[in-house]
This record gives structure tokens, sequence and C-alpha cells, in this order.
């Protein structure tokens, strides 16, 4: 039996905050679902796919090559997505993903996504407003964990 993408799903993510039911149903026509074993790569360091993806199940593990070995960035939980920065502009992947379970992954390349500016231009502007906004809570974040860095290495506002 074929998976569904499940509109509940994007509803309760990053992405579908501000969509309606109606919203839903055009983003789900337009996107793809793909299950990925548990220590499976889903996209690689290096790699040129613009897919963005959607964590609907499960957890993947934000990796890059430092010194050759692959280091931990990030754990992401169900209702994150990443990929923005291929999906939107076409840049090579700056970090791998991989499963830490079996998990389930909705994606969305910019081709199909890009039919909807004539029969939704809304629902794309809605849609790349929610890229922005977790783009931006990125940067704050490590905007945040840099200061964090630099607060522990001069010692500025407490005792380590």
């Amino acid at each position: 039996m074929d998976q569904q993408i499940d509109g509940k799903h994007l509803k309760d993510s990053f992405l579908g905050e501000e969509l309606d039911d109606a919203d839903i149903k055009s983003l789900q026509s337009v996107m793809t679902i793909k299950t990925v074993a548990k220590d499976e790569f889903l996209a690689r360091e290096g790699s040129t796919d613009r897919h963005l993806y959607l964590l609907a199940d499960g957890g993947l593990e934000v990796l890059t090559l430092q010194h050759g070995e692959p280091t931990h960035i990030y754990a992401m939980a169900p209702g994150e997505f990443a990929g923005t920065r291929a999906f939107v502009d076409g840049t090579a992947r700056s970090a791998s993903l991989k499963a830490q379970c079996d998990s389930v992954v909705y994606c969305l390349e910019p081709g199909p996504f890009e039919t909807l500016l004539e029969s939704n231009p809304v629902l794309v502007y809605k849609i790349m407003r929610a890229i922005f906004r977790i783009t931006h809570l990125n940067l704050m974040r490590m905007n945040r964990e840099a200061q964090e860095l630099a607060n522990y290495v001069y010692k500025i506002g407490g005792r380590y």
C-alpha cells in the first residue's frame, strides 16, 4: 500500500503554521514521501539535490565533516525541515542528513512547487514566509550559541 502524506503532519510542522485545509491539500499534491532506514543517509554534504525535507516521523541527525570525521551538529525532531538553502538557491548541501531511526520524510522540489505560482500564489508566499522564519530562527540560535561560547572563552557574565 502506498503511503500518503498526512495533512496533520504538515499542519503541525513549521512549514504548515499559516496553512488552512485547502493549502494543505494543494501542498500535498506537489510533495513526495520517502522512508529512510536507520543509519541511512537522506542527503550528503556537498550534494546538489534541491529537495526541501520535512521530517514527518522519526529522527534525523545533521552531520558535517570536520577533519575528515563526521561531526554531530543537530538532531532534528518531527515537524522540522532541512535543506532551505539548497531548495531556494541551489547551493550544495552544507551538511549531511542521517536517519537516527526508521524515519518518514516529506520532500518538496522547486519544480513542482513552482507550478503553484500560477494556481496558488498565496500558498507559495506562505511557504516562503515559513522558510524565512525557520532560517531566521536558526540564525538567532546560532548567534546565541556563538555568544555563549564567547562568554565561556572570555569568562564574561558568569563563572566557569
